[in-house]
């Protein structure tokens, strides 16, 4: 298991929207989500910035992440919440939501 801690801006003007979406996540967009072995998924929100963690149990996140990427409905998804978002400053090249180095852990 991978543990996965990301951070992306959240645009002031859509707080409401994407508090709205996540109160009603679509079914297939949760599935997807499960089926692309990602568990223990949580977005916190604190000062405009939008914090995920997310453990990953599978054996191929790239292949997950691409299969994720290809389902039309979890593109229609991203179709309403990336337009809230705004990638970090010093996210890498091409990143949207930006991956943390994990510094601490304790079971």
């Amino acid at each position: 298991m991978r543990r996965f801690g990301q951070v992306i801006k959240l645009k002031s003007d859509m707080e409401e929207r994407y508090k709205y979406l996540h109160a009603n996540p679509w079914p297939e967009v949760n599935a997807m989500i499960h089926m692309c072995n990602i568990r223990n998924y949580s977005i916190f929100l604190k000062g405009g910035y939008l914090f995920a963690y997310f453990e990953y149990v599978g054996e191929d996140f790239e292949k997950d992440m691409e299969k994720m990427s290809q389902d039309p409905v979890t593109q229609r998804w991203w179709r309403e919440t990336d337009p809230c978002q705004e990638a970090v400053d010093d996210a890498a090249e091409g990143e949207w939501w930006a991956n943390m180095q994990e510094v601490y852990h304790l079971d």
